[in-house]
């Protein structure tokens, strides 16, 4: 026990770490541990936004699944740009060049901002319209077109958060990326009941309340992370010499990271079209629908931070010149994370319809919950080797690959056979749900048939 309290408090004491030497288990551990309290964070916030919502009405937990639905686009775009940014920082740090990880980690910061300053003037512009093309109607956009407005406009923390992280992450700096995301998610936690329900002298917002909450929550989780860069105490210290444009670096990030975005845009587009699937069946099934996504995200985000860990353990061993350490790297955070989301999916199976009824115990709303946990984490033993995998070969510079397999698995096949199960076929809410399924288990088997072919332990960033 004193010997797991010690890794543990080393995980988490944010000195700098030495991962392309010793123990393959000891640095997995060693990064999974903040990777996964970070992740952790998020997915509490998105269960508790999801409980405040969800005391407003069914129509607000609606409209914020539809929003989401859209807003997971900025995600997709600031997960494409993080995971190019982490993937040459990692490599820069495990060539042993700082200087130039912090060159890149500044233009990223640069394509990140010029990004969100678009999507924030569509998004403020075109609130309305979003709703209405995703099924909301005249009641819906009246009642909550606020919180979509405020969710775009406020999208550049979302974006410098999530880019940030990634720096961080790439740099070996898990720990740093935890307390920036515990930070701002912790605000954020605390807020949400506040701004949507009223306190003292503050009014209560209403669901714009959950919006204002996570812009302010994720906004000083920014500041934070800038002022750890410029104050020098991480691996990666920004100073006025990176400040300069460099052309060549950004050339370099854009190219990985147009396809690492293109990739997670391609996930993302289809659950808005599979949302516009699910929005004929009533309200009702989206809430349940939505409550059921957030439930699975809260054990899928701390997934993702061991598959973070296997992303930033191949980045710096193939930039030490060690891909067979990075391999099995691989191999072994994809089997730990097998167990993780195994013993999850049995809990869910057996306990969903109590789980779903902590949100909303509407019976219409319950059944649809129940109906989307059991059957999407049905997937979930093959989808933790393909999320694992997939982030591994998005740390070696090859985001093009997993891009390829989203466009079959999510286009070709779940919206397709989606729509085929729901519609046709007459499965509704139950149709769109095995076909998440089936795709995801499709994309796993794909991931781990390319990784195999050994061609990413060749690519040069």
């Amino acid at each position: 026990m004193q010997k797991i309290y010690k890794i543990f408090v080393e995980a988490l004491d944010g000195k700098e770490k030495d991962f392309v030497s010793g123990s393959i288990n000891r640095a997995i551990v060693l990064l999974s541990i903040p990777m996964i309290l970070e992740m952790a964070m998020e997915s509490l916030f998105a269960v508790v936004d999801a409980f405040f919502v969800a005391k407003i009405s069914v129509q607000a937990v609606a409209a914020v699944g539809m929003t989401e639905s859209v807003i997971t686009i900025i995600y997709s775009l600031a997960i494409g740009l993080s995971t190019a940014a982490s993937a040459m920082v990692a490599r820069r740090i495990g060539e042993g060049k700082p200087g130039k990880a912090a060159v890149a980690a500044m233009q990223s910061i640069y394509i990140a901002t010029a990004i969100s300053i678009i999507i924030g003037i569509f998004g403020l512009v075109y609130a309305e319209n979003v709703l209405r093309w995703l099924g909301g109607d005249d009641d819906m956009v009246r009642n909550c077109v606020g919180y979509t407005r405020i969710a775009f406009g406020s999208n550049i923390a979302i974006m410098l958060l999530f880019l940030l992280n990634g720096v961080f992450r790439g740099a070996g700096d898990a720990a740093i990326a935890m307390r920036s995301l515990w930070l701002a998610n912790g605000i954020n936690i605390i807020l949400d009941p506040i701004l949507i329900f009223g306190l003292g002298p503050i009014p209560a917002f209403g669901i714009e309340g959950a919006a204002i909450a996570t812009a302010v929550g994720r906004g000083v989780g920014v500041v934070y992370q800038l002022n750890i860069l410029w104050k020098g105490t991480s691996i990666i210290h920004l100073t006025k010499e990176h400040l300069h444009f460099h052309w060549k670096t950004t050339v370099k990030l854009l190219k990985i990271a147009y396809t690492g975005a293109l990739q997670f845009l391609i996930a993302s587009a289809s659950w808005i079209f599979l949302m516009r699937i699910i929005a004929r069946f009533g309200d009702d099934a989206v809430a349940g629908y939505t409550i059921s996504i957030r439930l699975l995200v809260f054990t899928i985000l701390p997934s993702w931070g061991i598959a973070n860990a296997a992303a930033t353990l191949v980045g710096q061993n193939l930039g030490a010149k060690q891909p067979d350490r990075a391999e099995i790297s691989v191999w072994r955070a994809a089997f730990y994370n097998m167990l993780f989301l195994a013993t999850v999916s049995v809990i869910y199976f057996f306990s969903a319809s109590y789980l779903i009824r902590i949100f909303d115990d509407t019976p219409a709303v319950v059944e649809a919950g129940v109906l989307s946990l059991r059957i999407i984490c049905a997937g979930y033993i093959f989808f933790a080797y393909g999320m694992v995998i997939s982030q591994s070969l998005n740390g070696a510079g090859d985001t093009r690959t997993p891009t390829i397999i989203n466009l079959i698995c999510f286009w070709a096949m779940e919206i397709p056979l989606g729509y085929f199960l729901a519609i046709t076929m007459g499965w509704e809410l139950a149709g769109v749900c095995w076909a998440i399924a089936i795709s995801e288990t499709m994309a796993a088997v794909l991931c781990i048939w390319v990784f195999r072919r050994g061609k990413w332990k060749l690519i040069e960033i």
